[in-house]
């Protein structure tokens, strides 16, 4: 069995400004055993990040978003924790020429292209954490 600190040390930040879809993959993520953190705001998502970076393990964020996008949202992000895996999710189609300008120099080990199926994205999140 394992630790609370085992369980902190793999937690997912889950960040789309549409609440349906936070709401869903979180309760899909949960159901799998997974300690999520959901959030529909990016400033108050990298608040939360920066007080505690040190419980993840991954951080899930949508592209499109108001106030920060997705791909200064991760900057940032990998600005506090250099090491922490990261997901960019759309439902938009990615420009190959736009992706890599915005990330020429953070790696991200994962995009989702919604719609997905919940299988498909915990499976996807399996992959890359333990939970």
């Amino acid at each position: 069995m394992k630790s609370q600190s085992d369980c902190n040390l793999n937690a997912i930040l889950l960040l789309d400004d549409e609440f349906d879809i936070t709401f869903s993959f979180k309760q899909g993520l949960e159901d799998k055993g997974f300690h999520v953190f959901g959030f529909t705001e990016p400033l108050l998502a990298l608040n939360h990040f920066q007080m505690n970076s040190e419980q993840y393990g991954l951080v899930i964020s949508d592209i499109r978003m108001p106030v920060i996008n997705g791909y200064e949202f991760i900057k940032k992000v990998k600005d506090i924790k250099p090491l922490v895996k990261v997901f960019l999710m759309t439902a938009f189609r990615i420009d190959d020429i736009e992706f890599r300008k915005e990330l020429s120099f953070v790696k991200v080990d994962e995009i989702i292209q919604k719609p997905i199926l919940l299988e498909d994205f915990t499976s996807a999140v399996s992959r890359h954490i333990n939970n």
